[in-house]
Parts: structure tokens; sequence; C-alpha cells
């Protein structure tokens, strides 16, 4: 009687479990989100870090901790480059079937950007639920008490849509999106530095060779300082001057009176000259605008040399000189009315030996097969090399080096709860482990460790013109944004273009413009003085400005600003191969 009791109740056991069961799997594809894992595991996504189960398990996380969300739509902007292309045309339906939140994901112009998250911040309206904008703001996210802390919302109100496999360590730049207090307001989503690059074919081509070392007396190569720089693109343009029937120029840049102008100096422009402070990621206590503030405070002081700073100051005054006097003597025709959009594809068209200052999200458009890029061989790899950029005369060991851009997340106060939450989950989707490696061979925008050290890019690597190389190296440590010494990112760089065009347009001399810009940025940096002081804008972390006094007090002093030195000093180069080393 027991055992037919036991049997009957095993029986009704495992009818009841098999119908949970089954109830469970048709719920599971009912929405259809088991299906659309397998689907992007093993497809899109199927180059990653991850194995099969591991990123299936981390889709599962999305899906469930969407819940609340699904039927939701959220918009996000970011500038238009090839990663953030196909966010917006392949991750937001990744997303979207796995999740049920739609993502409207826009592209615009990087001074859209900008000024989108400068509205927000100045009319407190939620615009977008979310930004990847530059980490060149952390100064002024930090500050204005208005984006959200990370390190606090994933800890707390964001901890149930924070996924636990986003392993912040693996970001290579986290330094750059830290904040005065040591915590997060940004998170990595892209990133790309500024590197020298040049025409490898044409320096290996031995009648080039042997005339650049009878002119100038050293070998052609990667140059290692700007004085040979400077000789090359002299070298190129006005005694080559023509390569299989083309006419060449030995440099290249933009001049256009715009505010990506202005980008083009604070970026990196005056740290390559060394017109900072020895330090990093930024110089201390005085960065490569020139602004400073002093090591433990979160307070700038000046900008101008008679306040401490060295945005006037005699490196600063030669690195201007030289993009002018380059511009106008080495580059293509109609190069100075280019503005920075403009100037990138230029490239391609095969006219130009070397530039200082390029920018490696654009990797991607200048590799691979197309009939109108003229810098590839018939296999479709690139001609060209990128290198570690040249040092100016003021430049000192253990100064940054070159720009590195970390576009960043970026959440505000302004934003309704639920919208920064599921705007947020999409952020992590598209950084997440499952995705990046993925991403980032599409974009060629690296933000992991994982990533890059993944035999998938050593396989790639001769075809990246020397971008795995870099990644790989010690020498992505000195190429970094702009840091938190600039308290206000938006109010500060629209003052550079307007004066930096006007020593292209011969208004004014690199010394005059660069007193004009230092004064206003310390006019500028004494507004939110008294706007901190007065309703603690800026979190007790606005400027307060030093009183002037005499130039020679600052300049006399050990490190930055720096008197003026030898600026044309013997040129140096070493070969290709030894470069990254």
């Amino acid at each position: 009687m027991g055992e037919i009791t036991m049997f009957k109740t095993l029986k009704t056991f495992l009818a009841v479990a098999v119908s949970f069961s089954i109830v469970t799997i048709s719920s599971a594809f009912a929405d259809g989100h088991m299906a659309a894992i397998k689907k992007w595991s093993n497809g899109e996504f199927s180059l990653s870090t991850l194995s099969a189960k591991e990123r299936e398990k981390e889709l599962e996380w999305f899906h469930n901790a969407a819940k609340p969300f699904k039927g939701m739509s959220i918009k996000v902007l970011s500038e238009t480059i090839p990663t953030h292309e196909y966010e917006s045309k392949v991750l937001t339906k990744a997303f979207e079937e796995i999740t049920g939140i739609k993502v409207n994901h826009q592209l615009l112009g990087e001074g859209d950007v900008v000024m989108a998250v400068q509205t927000q911040m100045q009319t407190n309206v939620s615009i977008y639920d979310a930004y990847i904008n530059d980490s060149d703001l952390i100064g002024t996210h930090a500050r204005m008490q208005q984006a959200v802390n990370l390190t606090k919302w994933m800890a707390g109100e964001g901890k149930d849509v924070t996924l636990p496999t986003l392993d912040l360590n693996d970001f290579i730049g986290k330094q750059f999106t830290t904040g005065p207090d040591g915590d997060l307001y940004q998170m990595p989503d892209q990133q790309f530095a500024n590197l020298y690059w040049f025409r490898k074919d044409w320096f290996d081509r031995p009648e080039i060779k042997k005339g650049f070392k009878a002119k100038y007396g050293y070998d052609l190569g990667v140059p290692l300082n700007w004085s040979a720089y400077e000789d090359i693109a002299k070298y190129f343009s006005e005694d080559v001057k023509n390569i299989d029937g083309v006419r060449i120029y030995g440099h290249m840049d933009y001049g256009k009176r715009a505010p990506d102008l202005g980008w083009r100096m604070t970026d990196a422009w005056l740290s390559m000259a060394g017109a900072g402070d020895v330090g990093k990621p930024n110089g201390i206590p005085v960065d490569e605008w020139g602004i400073r503030m002093e090591k433990g405070s979160c307070n700038p002081v000046g900008a101008s040399v008679t306040r401490g700073g060295a945005a006037n100051g005699p490196a600063a005054v030669y690195a201007i000189r030289k993009w002018d006097e380059w511009l106008r003597n080495y580059a293509p025709p109609g190069a100075a009315a280019m503005d920075f959009y403009q100037s990138l594809p230029s490239l391609s068209s095969g006219n130009v030996a070397q530039q200082i200052f390029w920018y490696t999200a654009f990797t991607a458009s200048l590799v691979g097969k197309n009939p109108n890029n003229k810098v590839v061989d018939a296999n479709g790899k690139p001609l060209w090399r990128m290198g570690p950029s040249p040092k100016g005369p003021y430049w000192e060991e253990g100064m940054k080096l070159g720009y590195q851009d970390a576009g960043s997340w970026t959440l505000f106060k302004s934003t309704p709860v639920k919208n920064r939450k599921a705007a947020w989950l999409y952020a992590q989707f598209v950084v997440s482990k499952t995705v990046d490696l993925k991403k980032s061979h599409v974009g060629l925008t690296i933000i992991r460790d994982s990533s890059i050290d993944h035999k998938s890019f050593t396989e790639r690597a001769d075809a990246l013109g020397g971008l795995v190389e870099f990644y790989r190296s010690d020498n992505r440590n000195i190429w970094s944004p702009t840091g938190i010494n600039v308290p206000d990112y938006p109010k500060l760089a629209q003052i550079w273009w307007q004066q930096i065009g006007d020593v292209n347009s011969g208004a004014f001399t690199p010394q005059q413009a660069m007193d004009r810009l230092a004064e206003e940025m310390d006019l500028v940096m004494s507004r939110m003085e008294a706007a901190d002081k007065g309703s603690n804008a800026y979190g007790g972390c606005g400027p307060r400005l030093n009183k002037p006094r005499e130039a020679s007090y600052w300049l006399n002093k050990k490190g930055s600003p720096k008197a003026k030195r030898n600026e044309k000093p013997q040129g140096k180069t070493v070969p290709y191969a030894k470069a990254w080393k």
C-alpha cells in the first residue's frame, strides 16, 4: 500500500515538474529573449573574450534586469565616429531584442554633443537620458554636482541595474574618468589617441632616404622631436615635391576658425610642445591647458603666467607659432580652410607624407580595400604607419606627451531615475565583455585590456599600422585627455578657437593671441570663483585665482611655466622597428 502511494506521489510530482518546466520554457521563448540571446551570442557576438556559456549568462542578466523597463523608449547622444555608428545601427537592435527597451541612439558632431550637455546642465531639463561625451569634461562633471557620481550610483540607487561582470578594472581609461574626489563620474565607451602618422613606403625608398641624409646629416625615420618633424615636412614639400606623378606635401593639419580648432590645441598640441608640468595623467600643478592647480587642491589658481599658469608662456607661444608656420608652408593648399572632419579623410588621397597629430579613431576608414583609399596596397594593408608623437623642445621626461580621447558615458541627476536606469543598462551593454571585442574590431577604439590582449588582435596587428603595438605598450600611459584642472570645459573651450583662429588670419601674433587667451581664461575663471563662493556652484572646487605678480617670478621657478630655451635643437629620428620600444 505504501509503495503504491509513493508511486502515485512521485508520478504527481514529476507531472507538476514537467508541466512547470514546459511553462517556464514556453514563457522564455514566448517573449523571444532566449532565442534572441542565442542568435546574438552565436552570431554577432561570437567574437568575444567570453565563452558561449559566459556570453549567454551575461545577456540573460541584461534581460532579467531590464524587465521593469520593458517597452520603454530611451534617447542617448554621442558624436559621429565609426564606433558609435556601430552602436546606433547594430547594438541598439540587439539590446532591444534582448531587453525590450528601445534605444534612439543619436549621432551629432562633437561640438553639438558638448552644447547639448551644457544645455542640460544649465537648464536642469532632461534632454537625453545619457550621453557619451569626452572625458575632457571630467573636471566639469566632478564640480558642478549635476552628473551622477557613478561610484555611489553603482553601490546605491543603481545597484539593481549594475552588471556584476562589468569589471571596471579591465577598462584602460578609468583613470581619465575619475574626479578629484577619487570617484568615477564617467564610464569609458571608446578610446582613441592622437599619434604620429607617416607614409612608411615613401620613407623606405632608397633615393628619398639618401636625399634626406645628404641634406640634414641624419637618417630619415620616425621623428623623436619637433625639429626632425619640421625637417621632414620641409624636405618632402620642397625637395621631393612629386612621387609617382602626384604633388605631395610634408605636413597635414587644419585651420578653419571653428570650435574644433580649439580642440586641436587643448587636446595635446601644447603638451607635445612641453608647456605643462611633469605628472600623469596630466601635469601637476600645471596641465597642458596652462591652468595651474596645486597638488592636493581642487581649486585652479590661474592660466596666465602672472598667476603661475602657462597658457601664454614661451612653450605655448612656440607651439602656436609652429602650428601656423607648418600649416602655411608645408600643408596642401586649402588645409588652412579645413575643419577637423574635412582634414582627416584627406590623408586617403595619398598626397601627404606625415601628420604630427592624427586621431586613431579614424583607423577603420584608412584600412581595407576602397577605390578612394590610396594609402593601402593591393591587399588592403596600410602603406602608412603610426608612431609615437614627437616631442617639443620644452618637453621633459615624465610629462604627458599626447592626447587620448576617452568618450565616456555620463548620467545626469536631471534625468528621471527610471530612464536613467534603463539608459545605464544600455551603456553597460555596449561596453560589456560579451560585446566589446567585436565592437573594438569594428571601430578600433580600444577600451579594455582583455580585448586588446586577445589573440584576434595579434592576428590582425600587421593590418592596423601600429595601433595594436601602441595599446600594448607603456606609451598609452602618457597619452591622456583633458584632466581635472579644467573647472568648466564648455565655458573655457570656446575661448580657444576664437583666439587661435586670429593667428592664422594674421590679425594677431602667437604671443598676442596667447596673451589674450590667458587673460580671457582668467576672466572666465574669476566669474566661476564668484559663483562658487556665492552659491557653491562648483561644490567648493571652483577657481581661487592667485593675485598677479611679475612673470619673472614664475618663469625663474622650477617647472611650468618655463622660461624660453633653444627651440631648434638637432633633429632626431628612430627606425620604425624601434619606435614603440
